[in-house]
């Protein structure tokens, strides 16, 4: 399926290495803009360089994989000591080929983060790898309105929290799911 989603998040800080180490999953491909900070945002969103911190000391390697211009890409990966591909490209496999070559991890090893849909999850699944959601950061603004009605029909329904899996009101898009592989 084009849009599957191997687990899903209200944050990303809310994702474990307990969790990834479950799954399998020693790398993360994540997403900048509406998961790792607010759109456009030069800062991490909070807690971001804390769980970064603990990923690392998990053994959880990442690289940044973002559609985004050089500068904002390189800046931030700079702030938060992760690796990059910028112009990327995704949902193509361009940007995914390259990460995972840079991480030298197999694909069973991989997971993509982030928050839309479209390039997101799409990507993730034309490469093949585990797709780990995370609900939009951010303000909501009119055109974070408009992308969560074209998406709302392949958003999750659940979430997954460290305390378990949790129902949440679909119509407020702060739902997640989470399935074992």
């Amino acid at each position: 399926m084009l849009f599957s989603i191997t687990a899903a998040f209200n944050t990303v800080t809310d994702i474990s290495p307990d969790m990834l180490a479950g799954l399998g999953i020693r790398g993360l491909i994540l997403d900048i803009d509406n998961t790792l900070a607010d759109h456009n945002d030069p800062q991490p969103a909070d807690g971001v360089i804390e769980w970064i911190e603990r990923m690392k000391e998990n053994g959880i390697r990442m690289i940044i994989v973002s559609n985004n211009f050089y500068l904002r890409v390189k800046l931030f990966s700079e702030l938060v000591g992760i690796d990059y591909v910028r112009e990327s490209k995704k949902p193509f496999q361009k940007g995914y080929k390259l990460a995972a070559m840079k991480l030298g991890l197999p694909k069973r090893a991989l997971a993509a983060v982030g928050d839309q849909i479209f390039t997101d999850v799409l990507g993730a699944n034309i490469f093949k790898i585990k797709m780990l959601y995370t609900m939009p950061t951010g303000r909501n603004n009119r055109l974070m309105r408009i992308r969560k009605a074209i998406e709302a029909p392949f958003i999750p329904k659940k979430i997954y929290c460290s305390g378990g899996l949790t129902t949440i009101d679909h119509h407020l898009l702060d739902a997640i799911t989470y399935k074992e592989n």
